[in-house]
């Protein structure tokens, strides 16, 4: 068998109908690592949502041909994998195409498998073809290879030798080897390039940010010396999630022109008949009845009255989506996710509120799947959730307007002549002004207001 016929490549497949390229944020699988089929060798952020890609071959992870943080299209090459060959008895053996020879053992034996008789001379040149995998954990650990038995075909050093090696108690490291640093490097060279004592600590990970991978060195270095100069400021990953956030917004805000309404809505109603469901729905549901179920019925009540709501610009037409899916905004400490609620006109109240607390808890866990942020057509955002009184959000591109619903706040009111204390509520509406007009914007808000203030002890969640 021909090398050819035994490597394999894995791409990029389509995730979701609407997805036509995706980030790659963690390998989970190096070269030399042994793959099954089905088993996960990568995370792939797309929208905003992180999957992991399954193996669709097996045997030995070759070489990573797309970087962590690397965006691309569908149907990119991601890596390669050598099948792991078969020998004349019918016995299979570790894949020869994870091993990159050196220049010492440039003219040695480039077949498929070695046989069980091969020369010691042979054996000798093969133990010294060491993977990507083995020269990369020498060189965090500083190890001289030559101290190490390998396991492998000929004699090989494998990575899991490496691993066996760390784990055994002391280890010897190298000063000058080849193996751990550059060839025209020297050791006080090596030295001044890791200043570091401890040459096995891992650097810690950032707690601000999503950040999947450790940060570069160069980066802790800086953030240190800025620290020890007195400097305020320090530098951040922009981690995938955050430059997909940082790419709509400026998408929305540089092809909506926006404009922005609010009114204030009495929800004293709203209050007291949620105060007296909630304890018995968490009961039989299992899920917390929040404000934002009644809203969000109200919302798509509105939105049948005034369609051109869930719509899109579509440059020399408008689209008016027939399906009121909603965009529902979940705010994390490191991201705003936007799943949603499929066919949320099709649902009453309780089965609003069983989608809300479903898809807010696969948001904060980022379990999210790519179907989970497909097909929005109208967003609606809580804001009031952490106190928020007013806010302009920007559009969900490329739908044609955002909604908010601000913090519920014990206000004076003045009601037939008379003063009363009521609680009261802002909503607010961002919107597409090339789709969308006050009067019409306006008149939805009125419908929203009406339908929130007609809740009373009568209404149905089912």
């Amino acid at each position: 068998m021909t090398n050819q016929d035994q490597v394999k490549t894995v791409k990029l497949p389509q995730l979701a109908e609407s997805v036509v390229d995706a980030t790659i944020a963690k390998w989970l699988k190096q070269p030399g690592d042994s793959i099954q089929y089905y088993e996960p060798i990568c995370e792939l952020i797309t929208d905003k949502v992180t999957a992991e890609l399954p193996s669709t071959e097996e045997g030995i992870l070759q070489e990573i041909l797309v970087p962590e943080g690397e965006t691309v299209k569908v149907g990119t090459v991601l890596c390669t994998i050598g099948t792991e060959a078969t020998d004349q008895n019918g016995q299979r053996g570790e894949s020869s195409f994870t091993q990159q020879p050196d220049q010492e053992s440039s003219g040695a034996h480039e077949g498929g498998s070695v046989s069980a008789n091969s020369s010691s001379a042979e054996e000798g040149t093969m133990r010294k073809r060491y993977s990507p995998a083995v020269l990369r954990l020498a060189e965090e650990h500083q190890l001289d290879l030559q101290l190490i038995d390998g396991t492998g075909l000929g004699g090989r050093i494998t990575r899991k030798d490496v691993q066996a090696y760390l784990e055994s108690g002391p280890r010897q490291k190298v000063q000058s080897a080849p193996t751990s640093q550059p060839k025209d490097a020297s050791p006080q060279s090596a030295s001044a390039l890791n200043p570091q004592p401890d040459k096995d600590a891992s650097p810690p990970v950032r707690s601000s940010g999503l950040h999947l991978t450790p940060p570069p060195a160069f980066q802790m270095q800086e953030r240190t010396d800025a620290e020890r100069e007195g400097r305020g400021e320090y530098l951040l990953d922009v981690s995938p999630v955050r430059n997909a956030i940082a790419t709509r917004m400026r998408q929305s805000v540089t092809e909506i022109p926006h404009a922005w309404t609010m009114i204030e809505v009495d929800v004293t109603n709203l209050v007291t008949l949620r105060n007296e469901l909630k304890t018995e729905f968490m009961k039989n549901e299992g899920v917390n009845l929040t404000y934002l179920a009644f809203v969000i019925k109200a919302v798509v009540n509105a939105i049948k009255d005034y369609p051109i709501m869930n719509s899109v610009w579509a440059i020399d037409k408008i689209i008016v989506k027939r399906d009121i899916n909603i965009s529902l905004a979940v705010g994390t400490e490191d991201a705003v996710y936007a799943p949603v609620i499929k066919n949320a006109d099709q649902k009453n109240i309780a089965g609003l509120a069983r989608e809300i607390d479903t898809l807010t808890k696969k948001a904060r866990a980022v379990k999210l799947s790519p179907a989970d942020v497909q097909g929005g057509s109208f967003t609606v955002n809580n804001t009031g959730s952490f106190g928020s009184i007013l806010s302009q959000p920007i559009i969900n591109y490329p739908q044609a307007a955002n909604f908010t619903f601000e913090a519920i706040v014990k206000r004076p009111v003045v009601i037939h002549d008379m003063i009363a204390v009521r609680h009261m509520a802002n909503i607010c509406l961002s919107l597409d002004h090339r789709i969308l007009d006050g009067v019409i914007c306006g008149r939805f808000l009125q419908r929203v207001k009406e339908n929130i203030e007609g809740y009373t002890s009568d209404t149905k969640l089912y």
